[in-house]
């Protein structure tokens, strides 16, 4: 598995839910996270659906939730 881009260190609790929101409650998809969360903080992810999948990934680790299990996949 690749290594993760994203750093859990790097992303708050608010951010963690606002993230958990668009991709559990609102269904984005990876691609559709990166991009949301580009425009809300200035990221640099684009629609990279990688970058997104480490978002994903990043936020559920810090809620304390398995990022591979469900709501998440």
């Amino acid at each position: 598995m690749a290594h993760n881009m994203v750093e859990p260190a790097t992303i708050t609790p608010e951010f963690a839910v606002q993230i958990r929101a668009w991709r559990v409650d609102e269904g984005y998809t990876w691609r559709t996270v990166a991009q949301a969360a580009s425009e809300r903080w200035g990221g640099e992810w684009g629609g990279n659906q990688l970058r997104g999948r480490e978002l994903c990934v990043a936020a559920a680790k810090v809620l304390g939730e398995d990022p591979y299990g469900e709501p998440w996949n």
